[in-house]
């Protein structure tokens, strides 16, 4: 009996049962899905973490946690337990090991978007995690008091391009009642794609920042009088009293934890300094006990798919054993018998799989926007990797391993089982 045979016969008796079938392959299915969406929800947000930033050698911030300062100075997640005086911000970057600064000032919003904002060293010295410096799609820097660059997210999804005006929120909640809306931004640039928490960011002056919060001292919305336009608030010296984080790049790295120690120390005020790359270690090693324990669920949600698998084959033996008997009767071997069965377990092992990375593909697709909605982490897009090829692969050979059990008893006992009455 030829190879091409035993599998056209594998394939008959698979449609034959084929509400079992089914079953087992949704089964499969379901738990490849949820390995591989682990996996790439894991390697997915590492890989977008470590993307986010590069060439920076030390963010500052208020003393507070490394974790906490690189989430909001960097991914825009939280808010910073205290701010830092632009008096210490400008005693700190005079340091003569000091090459650039870009200060960051955090608070405001627009439509669910986090307002940031900088000066122009920013898009001069700012790289993502390919140490490529940011680009635009669309028009240029902010220049003026009252200009904007957005992220490409935020083009995207608001339909935003260059010349339209927007306005800015006090807080950060998606729906706001206190806005900005005496002093309009008006859209200079779009920010290429990055991949990164830039594409879901207004940028503006850090003079802009200051200039919305005239009148607001008191915490409300000014009125009335209070309220001043574009015009007089351009004649007024808008200098920041405080902001929220800076950035910093040093002469040589040589010198990056001399300078750490040093701003650890800062005697006016309470700062602290991370370095970027060790920051985003600890993260995810606070992340990884967890992202663990998720992958090895996962893989004995597989494993208890294949077991399911092998039940199966085990349970249609009984219902089977004449058509085990008809097939040695017509020349099978036992052997025959025995690659049937490990031929059946690895069709469905393999219809369940290739299923499953369809289903995660499908998921990633819809969720990852809405992971990045919400969080602001990347997850990654949808695509075949070699890991999801190299699961097929575990599955697969997992699968023919456990069939081997109700094969060898097919082998033994097909002829004498199936020619047996039993009453």
């Amino acid at each position: 009996m030829s190879w091409s045979t035993l599998f056209h016969i594998a394939w008959k008796s698979i449609i034959n049962r084929r509400v079992t079938t089914m079953l087992t392959v949704a089964a499969i299915a379901v738990s490849v899905t949820l390995f591989l969406g682990v996996e790439k929800i894991r390697s997915g947000a590492q890989a977008g973490f470590s993307s986010t930033v590069s060439g920076t050698d030390l963010i500052v911030g208020a003393r507070s946690g490394a974790i906490n300062l690189l989430l909001y100075a960097v991914f825009r997640i939280g808010d910073a337990t205290n701010n830092v005086t632009w008096e210490s911000y400008l005693d700190i970057t005079s340091r003569n090991d000091v090459a650039w600064a870009i200060p960051i000032s955090l608070g405001d919003s627009h439509r669910g978007f986090r307002v940031m904002g900088t000066t122009q060293a920013y898009f001069e010295h700012y790289r993502t995690g390919d140490k490529k410096l940011l680009g635009f799609s669309q028009g240029r820097q902010f220049g003026a008091l009252f200009e904007t660059v957005i992220g490409a997210d935020v083009a995207r999804e608001l339909g935003y391009a260059v010349d339209q005006k927007i306005v800015i929120a006090h807080g950060i909640g998606a729906v706001s009642f206190a806005k900005h809306d005496n002093l309009p931004f008006t859209i200079v640039g779009v920010l290429e794609r990055t991949g990164t928490p830039v594409d879901r960011t207004v940028h503006v002056t850090l003079a802009g920042i200051e200039a919305i919060h005239v009148g607001w001292e008191g915490g409300a919305a000014p009125r009335g009088k209070a309220r001043i336009g574009a015009d007089a608030v351009a004649e007024l010296e808008l200098q920041p009293t405080s902001i929220t984080a800076f950035l910093l790049g040093l002469k040589t790295r040589i010198g990056v934890l001399t300078a750490q120690r040093e701003i650890n120390r800062y005697a006016d005020e309470p700062m602290m300094a991370i370095i970027p790359g060790v920051a985003l270690t600890q993260l995810w090693s606070v992340v990884g006990v967890a992202d663990t324990a998720l992958t090895a669920i996962a893989a004995f949600v597989i494993l208890t798919g294949l077991f399911g698998l092998m039940t199966n084959i085990l349970s249609s033996l009984h219902e089977r054993r004449r058509e085990m008997a008809i097939l040695r009767s017509v020349g099978a071997r036992a052997s025959h018998i025995f690659i049937l069965l490990v031929s059946e377990a690895i069709m469905l092992a393999t219809a369940g799989s290739m299923v499953g990375i369809l289903l995660v593909q499908a998921v990633i697709a819809v969720a990852a926007p809405q992971i990045v909605k919400a969080t602001g982490v990347f997850i990654g897009s949808p695509g075949v990797t070699h890991f999801d090829l190299g699961t097929v692969l575990g599955v697969v050979f997992i699968a023919a391993l456990l069939a081997l059990v109700p094969a060898w008893g097919a082998y033994r006992h097909s002829l004498s089982d199936g020619l047996t009455v039993r009453m």
